[in-house]
């Protein structure tokens, strides 16, 4: 699964031909889980402030992140994100 992102110890991962509907990986120490991209649906679980993190970067690349979905669904290679700063 490529690392596309990594900030305040938070992986952002997203896999290849991966099932609907669109989402990313994050990881932070124990803790793991996906993200919708369109909604922000969050499945797993994930510590409140790490999780306030990952939907303010989700909002700075939400049109990117679907650019990206939509290349790994075809097997392409994936680019990296700019981190949240």
């Amino acid at each position: 699964m490529p690392e596309i992102s990594r900030f305040y110890g938070i992986i952002i991962l997203m896999n290849f031909k991966d099932h609907a509907p669109p989402h990313f990986h994050a990881w932070y120490n124990e803790y793991k889980i996906t993200v919708s991209i369109k909604d922000g649906i969050v499945k797993g679980e994930m510590p409140k402030r790490a999780l306030r993190l990952i939907f303010e970067w989700l909002e700075y690349h939400k049109q990117e992140l679907m650019n990206l979905w939509n290349r790994a669904q075809k097997g392409e290679p994936l680019s990296k994100v700019e981190p949240l700063k």
